[in-house]
């Protein structure tokens, strides 16, 4: 096919959640052409650097926990498809002082969905595992099932899967602009005017630009993850040391072992709070980004401050209450919108990608999908 054919779904945007949903409309028959502005596999959004946490307990929100378990399943049926490992279970730890909303929330969570899990103080936490060091009065959630999912090889797993089933994808190809039709949804890029019956947009920091009613509400923000090689390894082995989100005075960090990279890998949400458009946000990191993440490390993962092995930007791109979109617009339900997903989605792609399929398919996913609809950014604003 070329442009002005016809297909039954357009998915633009080959990142996390359009690659998995390319795949999951492939399988069942779809005829699908996947658009991508950059490389399939590529560093100028917000899937990159290697790997990304999974993790059931929590915090953000107890409804999450199904559509996560949803994930799981399908993170381990898409590498029996595809042949190779991409999830990865370390156990995770949420922490931060008592009572705060990370350590709070992710008890709440493992307590009414039924999680394995266990309570450990500041000094417990470091005793069990020693490349963690905080604060007396400092709480801590333990989930044995968490762990990380190998970001930038899922999506090339999803793409090589989507191909195998029929799917068309063209990278390097931006789109420049789309409409609905009489008779579904057109979407124009330099190359031609593809037509389809269904358009699912998954384009991550370009969503408020591409989706009006996104404008303002989907803000892209500058984040930078680095590696940094330990003063003592050990500690920060694969099977030494959980994922982690922590909530402290300093910020909000989320940790993971070696893998993948040499040293140990930390984040920062909201990083130095640069938000910006998508274009324009610089990713070359520098040394104030740099000094951040020293910070946490320094204060709360002393063993891991040695010298810088990698720093990446990337982008997140958020809601105002930091929740997804995913739903149809309003004014077209074949339309459909997955992101933003406001820098904790990339976890649920698997899952994500076949509730799209469902939307774009026009079954009814079997998950309770209010938390995530357009409508409330609206009354949020």
């Amino acid at each position: 096919m070329g442009a002005g054919e016809r297909y039954d779904v357009i998915v633009v945007g080959m990142g996390g959640m359009g690659s998995a949903a390319a795949y999951h409309l492939a399988r069942r028959g779809k005829r699908v052409l996947g658009l991508e502005r950059f490389d399939i596999g590529h560093g100028m959004g917000s899937s990159h650097g290697v790997n990304r946490i999974i993790r059931l307990a929590y915090f953000e929100h107890p409804d999450y926990v199904p559509l996560l378990r949803h994930a799981y399943r399908l993170w381990r049926e898409t590498e029996q498809a595809y042949g190779e490992q991409l999830l990865f279970i370390t156990g995770s730890i949420d922490a931060g002082p008592r009572g705060s909303r990370v350590a709070a929330g992710s008890l709440a969570s493992c307590i009414e969905h039924g999680l394995d899990h266990e309570e450990l103080t500041a000094r417990e936490l470091a005793e069990r595992f020693p490349g963690w060091q905080l604060p007396d009065g400092y709480a801590a959630v333990y989930q044995p099932e968490g762990g990380f999912v190998a970001s930038e090889r899922a999506i090339l797993a999803h793409v090589w899967l989507a191909l195998g089933h029929g799917a068309e994808i063209r990278a390097r190809e931006p789109v420049l602009a789309w409409s609905s039709t009489g008779d579904g949804v057109s979407v124009r890029t330099p190359q031609g005017t593809y037509h389809a019956e269904r358009l699912v947009m998954s384009a991550g920091a370009w969503m408020g630009e591409m989706v009006p009613a996104l404008a303002g509400k989907a803000v892209p923000e500058r984040q930078v993850i680095g590696w940094f090689w330990p003063k003592d390894p050990a500690l920060f082995a694969l099977d030494r040391f959980p994922v982690g989100n922590l909530l402290t005075e300093h910020g909000h960090f989320y940790v993971f072992p070696q893998w993948g990279m040499p040293g140990f890998k930390i984040g920062l949400y909201h990083h130095l709070n640069e938000t910006g458009t998508a274009d324009d946000l610089p990713r070359e990191a520098n040394a104030r980004d740099e000094e951040a993440l020293r910070a946490g490390i320094r204060h709360y993962f002393p063993a891991a401050d040695g010298p810088v092995m990698s720093l990446r930007g990337c982008l997140f791109t958020n809601t105002p209450d930091e929740h997804f979109v995913i739903d149809t617009l309003p004014d077209d339900p074949r339309v459909i919108v997955a992101s933003p997903c406001s820098g904790h989605g990339f976890k649920f792609a698997s899952a994500i990608g076949d509730i799209l399929a469902d939307l774009a398919s026009g079954a009814r996913p079997a998950f309770d999908l209010g938390l995530f609809k357009l409508d409330r950014l609206g009354k949020a604003a």
